[in-house]
């Protein structure tokens, strides 16, 4: 496997991925950068600022600019998408039907959610395809693997609720991680100190969750001890399913908004 990837945008998102893959080990040749803002581009990555520039020797592009942005560019980009070009998109809420109409000679489409944990190759990379043969499919497999662990979903229409979850999940996790700081500090903590302790503490909890052979409730309950500190917190967050009922309501807002973003580019 040793496609060409043209990255059409590269800011926070595609920035994380781009170093992740140059941090495992690929060929940073293999990788073109087009866009007008960027400055610089890591060492042996080929940076162009518009698209008369381009060599166009590239067998794929991924896109990187805003979803909302899809209408107003994609007719200056359809030399660099045409046949036999594949189109990978980070487009949120954006549909592989929609991104087929916007290039229609591209000879496959592939949706690509990840989070900025790319960087680390510790992201989960949601996928989904069309037009891709199955030798493909298991080379873009590999190839979003050395991100974290990429995950092909059948069901399209499930996109956007797993982009909740996967994608959108860190914006969370760092909010539950400060307000655990924030709390503590209102009950005397200083603050660096209860950052720091928030910090390690939930990046030592997940680490273990990722590689028990429980699930994530087990481990909360053999935390708390009948009587225990741990159970008296956890009977706040359980009372009614309070938490549970909060994040139902988070995950639901996040992926209504994937549709609405679809719905703005129909």
């Amino acid at each position: 496997m040793t496609f060409r990837l043209l990255m059409i945008g590269c800011g926070n998102m595609a920035g994380a991925m781009l170093a992740g893959w140059l941090a495992s080990g690929l060929d940073p040749r293999r990788f073109t950068v087009l866009d007008p803002a960027l400055e610089t581009a890591p060492e042996g990555v080929a940076l162009f600022h518009s698209p008369e520039e381009m060599p166009g020797n590239h067998d794929a592009v991924l896109l990187g600019f805003k979803p909302q942005q899809l209408g107003a560019l994609a007719p200056g980009f359809q030399s660099l998408a045409g046949e036999g070009v594949a189109v990978h998109y980070l487009l949120a809420g954006l549909t592989l039907a929609q991104v087929r109409a916007a290039f229609p000679k591209a000879r496959a489409i592939v949706r690509v959610m990840p989070n900025l944990a790319a960087r680390l190759g510790k992201s989960p990379v949601l996928l989904a395809q069309s037009g891709l043969a199955e030798s493909e499919r298991d080379d873009m497999q590999t190839f979003y693997d050395t991100l974290g662990t990429a995950v092909w979903l059948e069901d399209e229409g499930r996109f956007d609720l797993l982009t909740a979850l996967a994608g959108s999940g860190p914006g969370f996790v760092y909010r539950f991680i400060d307000a655990l700081a924030v709390a503590a500090e209102r009950l005397g903590a200083e603050r660096e100190q209860a950052v720091a302790l928030a910090t390690a503490m939930v990046d030592g909890a997940a680490s273990l969750a990722a590689t028990s052979d429980v699930s994530p409730g087990a481990l909360a309950d053999r935390v708390a001890s009948p009587g225990g500190m741990t159970r008296e917190g956890l009977n706040i967050l359980d009372e009614d399913e309070a938490l549970i009922e909060l994040l139902t309501e988070t995950l639901d807002a996040t992926a209504r908004r994937g549709a609405e973003l679809s719905a703005g580019n129909g």
